[in-house]
């Protein structure tokens, strides 16, 4: 793949032109306008004003349809430093806080950056801790893919180390660290009123410990949800649970912080 710039130099995200999926069958692409894609079926070379829903063959006729870029692709075609948040978990993150478009998030543990990029998607301000600096630069390449580069602030760094110079405010806070009971200690310290706290944790010590800091911590309706999700399979046979895969992925605590009025 070629890139949209001048050679070995990365898009610029304020004016790189959004990347989309060039798809044939099974087989998908994930293109800037102008890009270059040698596959199996001839070489695409996607015009400058592609735009989705349009068809582009290659150069021995073989079709890919152009589509937009949407949330579930992100999990797919993000590159990855680990193993992201499963799309189940984000959204239980989003139904269960409420998040909107004008809020502003602050997260730690960023990753591939797949559940930073689902919010920069709904309009959220978000600001995200990742302390391996060659993940972090994944990441904001990741956010510019994603076309939230400018609604995503990935820094490189330790949120426990910067806790001091945070003014808070933020209207949700989200964890996907070790260390996450540390911060939730913190966390009248950095949520609006009426803020809410999400804790992702692959292990249920971990959100045990969570648990007891927010109660600590005052923090009111905590709960602790295990997600599991069975796909169906239906045949002439019958209907079914499918046997294979693994439902489960972890364990999300929330809690929200309603400070009381005097």
């Amino acid at each position: 793949m070629t890139g949209s710039g001048p050679a070995g130099t990365p898009p610029d995200p304020a004016t790189a032109a959004p990347r989309v999926l060039v798809v044939h069958g099974s087989r998908e692409f994930l293109l800037a306008p102008g890009d270059t894609q040698e596959t199996d079926l001839g070489v695409i070379e996607l015009p400058e004003d592609v735009t989705p829903g349009a068809v582009v063959e290659t150069h021995l006729g073989e079709p890919f349809e152009v589509r937009r870029l949407r949330g579930p692709d992100l999990f797919d075609h993000l590159e990855r430093t680990g193993a992201p948040m499963m799309p189940r978990d984000i959204g239980l993150v989003i139904g269960h806080t409420g998040v909107a478009s004008g809020d502003r998030a602050l997260d730690a543990g960023t990753g591939t950056g797949v559940l930073a990029a689902y919010l920069g998607r709904l309009g959220v301000e978000v600001t995200t801790y990742e302390r391996d600096p060659e993940f972090a630069d994944v990441a904001r390449e990741n956010m510019s893919t994603a076309g939230v580069g400018d609604l995503v602030d990935v820094r490189t760094g330790d949120l426990t180390a910067a806790l001091g110079a945070l003014s808070g405010g933020y209207d949700l806070l989200t964890l996907d660290t070790g260390d996450a009971p540390a911060v939730v200690e913190h966390a009248p310290e950095l949520l609006a009123a009426g803020g809410f706290l999400a804790v992702y944790s692959p292990f249920v010590e971990s959100a045990r410990e969570c648990v007891e800091a927010a109660r600590a911590a005052e923090l009111a309706e905590i709960e602790t949800l295990e997600t599991i999700q069975r796909r169906m399979d239906f045949d002439d046979r019958g209907s079914r649970p499918s046997t294979a895969g693994v439902g489960h992925t972890g364990y999300l605590v929330f809690a929200r912080f309603l400070p009381d009025v005097e």
